[in-house]
């Protein structure tokens, strides 16, 4: 799978995309890679950061798009495109809306 075509879409690519195929190839080396890529993101400027939440929401699109092909791997990218998302970010771009309580 073309994980870096699908971080960078028509952008050039940036460093970060490096560990995130990283563990999308490795789902082990996750937990060690995350705190490493929320420094690097952390010393992004404003622009370069908004390139990379866009990378991380064009991963989930793709999950989410290809789902049916491999239910597993597609479960996978969304889980460490949204945990990156949540982590850095604070929020999620695509979170489903919380129910209201009656």
């Amino acid at each position: 799978m073309d994980y870096q075509r699908i971080l960078c879409g028509k952008s050039e690519p940036l460093p970060l995309y490096e560990p995130v195929i990283a563990c999308l190839e490795q789902p082990q080396a996750f937990p060690d890679l995350l705190e490493p890529i929320y420094r690097d993101a952390m010393k992004l400027d404003d622009e370069t950061l908004d390139r990379f939440r866009f990378a991380l929401l064009r991963l989930q699109l793709y999950a989410d798009v290809h789902r049916n092909e491999d239910m597993e791997k597609a479960m996978h990218i969304r889980y460490v495109a949204q945990v990156l998302e949540k982590v850095i970010f604070g929020t999620l771009v695509m979170e489903p809306p919380e129910p209201e309580a009656s």
